[in-house]
């Protein structure tokens, strides 16, 4: 991040965030599901098993960290590229909405490739596609909770969106274990599911018109500053930054080796991992969606944000440590479950201190593409370091996981120097 000045857009025509209602949050809820489970169901399961076949269990975990980490890569340039782009988009389908729906037929092309590849550079190809044009989707998904919600309703609002992960992530798994040896079947049902509740919305969504008269010129400066916020000129923002980081950091060890975990820690059969990462995933997704929609709603009636990040990610690095020393698939559940309750109470109230401290309420879907940096790097520094750390602990994933837990550790403090919000 580096320190550029905010250039002012064109304004839009709508006044600020009013109350939204429930069919508006039921909508924005599903659309935003469906966007979960076109990133949820490659990441959890399908690349993993997808580059087991091409390549074996031996050979898998290295190559695994090639595909996950370029795709992320490129997912670092797509969000806030896209972001800006959308805040800047004039046309008379609004702001957001044209990003939506051509997000999501470009990522599914990459989900296609993927999923006929014939050897691991082809999967990296098709998942950089879809990594490209689905952090578009993303991006103004994101950008339509300032654009919409108000800072009063932030936190609820938030919770609810908290418990579209886990969801995702149930619904991704079912779909695999249903499907599991028809490969066409498991990575395209999740992009057909996603599309029409993302569609659904889109078509409904009363989205913001910007005026095309006097937006500026692209410069190179212009270019730059999409990418970038200054930590020094945006502190708050900087440290809910780190914060973030640190947390998925742990999450992205947790997803990205769980399938490897159970195959050589818990010495589990190939054939057995859809059903075992099915059960895993319902146990942590329960506890998420309990632990979202009671924090958010209780952060907006305290009016806090920050004491409910730091107890979050606590809980989290505690359920990484358990995890850490599990021997037993109980162990396993025990651990992801407990993990379930910190990662849903962190992003139940931790998208609502974001919004609250964005540098620019004119250009939110570029800074929120920014902050989004702090959930794709995790995902391609993880799989880059793992090895290393794999190979410093012996090849244990005790090891792994206890990293893992310092990572969650550190995320819950680094949120204490924000000031901005309680």
């Amino acid at each position: 991040m580096a320190d550029n000045e905010p250039v002012s857009v064109a304004a839009a025509t709508e006044p600020g965030p009013h109350r939204v209602g429930w069919v508006f949050v039921a909508l924005y809820t599903l659309s935003y599901l469906g966007t979960c489970l076109l990133f949820i169901a490659p990441l959890a399961v399908t690349l993993a098993l997808k580059v087991n076949d091409l390549v074996g269990q031996d050979a898998a975990p290295g190559r695994l960290a090639v595909v996950v980490g370029t795709g992320s890569v490129v997912s670092l340039f797509g969000n806030p590229l896209f972001g800006r782009l959308s805040d800047r988009t004039s046309s008379r389908w609004g702001m957001r909405r044209p990003w939506m729906v051509g997000g999501l037929l470009g990522g599914t092309v990459g989900v296609l490739v993927v999923a006929t590849a014939p050897s691991v550079p082809v999967v990296v190809l098709g998942w950089c596609i879809a990594q490209l044009f689905f952090n578009a989707v993303l991006a103004v998904h994101v950008a339509v909770f300032p654009d919409q919600v108000p800072s009063e309703q932030r936190g609820r609002v938030s919770g609810v969106l908290g418990v579209c992960l886990p969801i995702a992530s149930v619904g991704a798994t079912f779909v695999v274990k249903v499907f599991s040896g028809h490969q066409l079947a498991m990575f395209l049902l999740p992009c057909a599911i996603g599309g029409v509740l993302i569609v659904a919305f889109a078509a409904t969504l009363r989205d913001r018109h910007l005026s095309g008269d006097g937006t500026p010129r692209w410069t190179l400066r212009e270019v730059i500053s999409t990418f970038v916020v200054s930590p020094s000129r945006h502190p708050d923002f900087a440290w809910a930054f780190l914060s973030r980081f640190l947390l998925v950091m742990a999450y992205a060890f947790l997803t990205t080796y769980q399938v490897y975990f159970l195959l050589q820690r818990l010495h589990r059969r190939e054939a057995e991992i859809p059903d075992l990462v099915f059960l895993g995933t319902v146990a942590q997704s329960s506890a998420v969606v309990v632990a979202s929609l009671v924090g958010g709603r209780l952060s907006d009636r305290a009016g806090r944000r920050k004491v409910f990040v730091l107890a979050a990610a606590l809980v989290y690095a505690l359920a990484m440590v358990l995890l850490s020393v599990a021997t037993t698939f109980t162990a396993f559940l025990v651990s992801v479950s407990l993990s379930g309750l910190g990662f849903g109470l962190y992003f139940a109230v931790d998208l609502a201190l974001v919004a609250d401290v964005l540098p620019n309420p004119d250009e939110s879907a570029k800074d929120l593409g920014v902050f989004n940096y702090a959930g794709a790097l995790p995902f391609a520094l993880a799989p880059a370091v793992a090895p290393g750390i794999l190979s410093l602990g012996g090849g244990s994933y005790g090891f792994l996981y206890g990293v893992a837990a310092a990572c969650a550790a550190a995320g819950a403090f680094a949120v204490l120097p924000v000031r901005a919000v309680r």
